[in-house]
């Protein structure tokens, strides 16, 4: 067993067990030593080029300094568990969804090669490894299309289990796979002197090919719509992202380039068997390095993963492997999770942040801005009447009803929204209006009931698509993505779906200046650069308001727009709310602020226990008698 200290120029091992298949070891060189001193230059970004220039340095040479094949072995098992975090790294790292399935698409890649291998023998086995890829996002589309349906511990138990499943087709299976027995293999035809060399180079590129798809993906709508999913997502729903699609895309992504690395992996072996190629043991140490390395990061996976393996190989020298390796790992789990709960790198990146943003101010305590107005729209504004009321209807709802168990929350429900008017609907607490917002944008399914929308029957479509169509919504409580800045909460919305559109830039000139006028009319400007959970709640209110504006929505449902503000900022809210309309834009607020509703709406419809009680303008309203009563 070898030095576990980390040097600068060269890869230093631990040692490694060549008999388990799921055995890796790492180069931890590149980024075991980081000196946090006060002599760490200001920049984590020029950090960050160098130890990634080292890294490569390392891994490009590695062969040429160390013909070993015990070590060379190692690395190459190290590769491709960071390969299979990399990818891991994808749907659990920026969508959220907990895997221990991933282990499954490297023995699916094994079995790929092995069983095409052994029956085209003319046909080298390198010719196998995309269709390894292929094969492994074909299954991941097919598993998505049931897993992606759940979330949580639900999707951790569908994962575990499609693992075992594909163990046991591999053990039943025997006219393929040759059951139990295995298969074998032919060898490499070339020279003994480099064999490992072929291999070692090939998960190289793997890597580099995963590296260049998770960054490529984060740059993207794709991935901004995935984090968005992660951060809450039936908030990105309502925003027009396209949940099943993103979310099977993302899937699929981070299985190719792992089933690859498999197929490369059961060449290597030259050896597969159901036990070896679908063990737990697999998965459980792909998830362990992305979380140690640090989740939603490009490097961190490939950290994580260099860094568990000569721990791996320290179980295997001193106890014998074996269940010790993984209660090492459950306390190295726990360890990191205590100290250091996001990772290694995100905590690296927070401490470099604190240390270069020390001592200036903050932008969150700044003012927010007076406001302005959206030239954009304003080129397209109608002349408007102080409070339209004569409009077509935007919005119909009839006899809309929800039940929770039995609780009747909504029950025959039916307003109307014309087309230019900001329409309140008022009631007391649990009468039921957050709820029938729920249901207009299909947060909730209803029961029963029609909602038509701009002259369109809706109740069969899907939140996103109800947002591409022009519908809108802010919550009773802010439900901004709080880990985006400000800039980005504001571009995340989709104002439409098109395959194309996935692969563009997250956020683009043009898409910048729209926000950065959007958050100008609503006095955010300043705030671009902040991340969303650091604002204050007025601050996430207008932001909200910014975001759902970037959808160019025809009716915007307002929860509560005047709830938890301070006085000024309701005066403030009051205004973009008449401001926005002249512009042609169509509302529909809940609130519970009397004055605020009064002054503002017209006409207003008045819920209780789920049903409208009365609909009218403000004055017939307050001298209702149902509503009096």
């Amino acid at each position: 067993m070898g030095d576990r200290g980390a040097v600068r120029d060269r890869v230093r091992r631990p040692g490694c067990s060549t008999t388990r298949p799921h055995g890796i070891s790492a180069a931890r060189g590149c980024c075991g030593h980081v000196n946090i001193s006060s002599r760490l230059p200001s920049d984590p970004a020029w950090i960050g080029r160098v130890l990634v220039g080292v890294a490569a340095l390392l891994l490009l040479t590695f062969p040429l300094v160390s013909d070993d094949a015990y070590y060379q072995n190692m690395v190459i098992l190290s590769l491709v568990f960071a390969i299979g975090a990399s990818g891991l790294n994808i749907i659990m790292g920026f969508a959220g969804y907990v895997s221990l399935g991933q282990g499954a698409f490297i023995g699916l890649g094994g079995y790929t090669v092995g069983v095409l291998a052994t029956r085209f023998d003319s046909v080298s086995p390198w010719f196998w490894v995309p269709v390894a890829g292929v094969g492994a996002a074909m299954v991941a589309i097919g598993l998505g299309l049931v897993a992606l349906r759940s979330r949580g511990p639900s999707f951790v138990i569908i994962t575990v289990a499609f693992l075992f499943l594909t163990q046991v087709i591999a053990v039943n299976w025997v006219g393929v796979t040759n059951g139990t027995a295995g298969l074998t293999l032919p060898l490499p035809g070339w020279d003994r002197d480099i064999i490992n060399w072929p291999f070692y180079y090939a998960l190289v590129a793997l890597l580099a090919g995963q590296l260049l798809m998770s960054w490529w993906i984060r740059r993207t709508k794709l991935g901004m719509g995935l984090i968005a999913i992660r951060e809450d997502e039936t908030k990105a729903a309502t925003i027009g992202i396209n949940l099943p699609v993103e979310k099977i895309i993302g899937f699929a992504a981070s299985s190719v380039f792992v089933g690859m690395a498999g197929a490369v992996y059961g060449y290597y072996l030259t050896f597969i068997d159901p036990r070896g190629m679908f063990s737990i043991l697999i998965s459980v140490q792909i998830i362990l390095s992305l979380l140690i390395g640090g989740k939603a990061t490009l490097w961190g996976p490939v950290l994580g993963a260099f860094l568990i393996e000569p721990l791996n190989e320290i179980a295997n020298n001193t106890f014998g492997g074996g269940n010790t390796r993984l209660f090492l790992f459950g306390g190295l789990l726990v360890v990191v999770v205590i100290f250091l709960p996001t990772g290694i790198l995100p905590s690296i990146e927070t401490l470099l942040r604190r240390r270069r943003t020390a001592g200036k101010a903050g932008l969150v305590g700044a003012r927010i801005g007076t406001g302005g107005s959206l030239p954009s729209l304003a080129e397209r504004a109608q002349p408007q009447t102080d409070r339209p009321t004569g409009g077509r209807p935007l919005l119909e709802v009839v006899g809309l009803s929800k039940r929770f168990g039995g609780i009747r929350a909504v029950d025959g429900c039916s307003l109307t929204v014309p087309e230019g008017s900001i329409t309140g609907l008022i009631g007391p607490n649990g009468s039921g209006k957050t709820t029938v917002f729920n249901l207009i944008d299909d947060t909730i399914h209803a029961d029963a009931g029609q909602i038509t929308f701009d002259g369109q029957r809706i109740e069969r479509v899907h939140s996103w698509d109800r947002a591409h169509r022009g519908l809108g919504r802010t919550f009773q409580i802010t439900r901004l993505f709080r880990e985006m800045t400000v800039l980005e909460n504001v571009v995340a919305p989709q104002r439409s779906f098109s395959w194309g559109q996935l692969g563009r830039i997250a956020v683009s000139g043009r898409e910048a200046k729209a926000a950065e006028e959007l958050l100008e009319f609503v006095g955010m400007r300043a705030f671009t650069d902040e991340k969303a959970h650091a604002l204050s709640y007025g601050q996430q209110k207008l932001v909200e308001l910014a975001q759902i504006l970037m959808l160019d929505p025809k009716l915007i449902l307002l929860d509560e727009p005047a709830g938890g503000i301070n006085p000024v900022l309701v005066e403030r809210m009051a205004e973009m709310i008449r401001q926005l309309r002249s512009y042609g834009k169509t509302f529909l607020i809940v609130e519970h602020n009397m004055p605020f509703v009064l002054d503002l709406c017209d006409p207003v419809h008045v819920l209780a226990r789920g049903t409208t009680m009365a609909s009218g303008t403000p004055a017939e309203i307050q001298v209702d008698p149902a509503v009096i009563d």
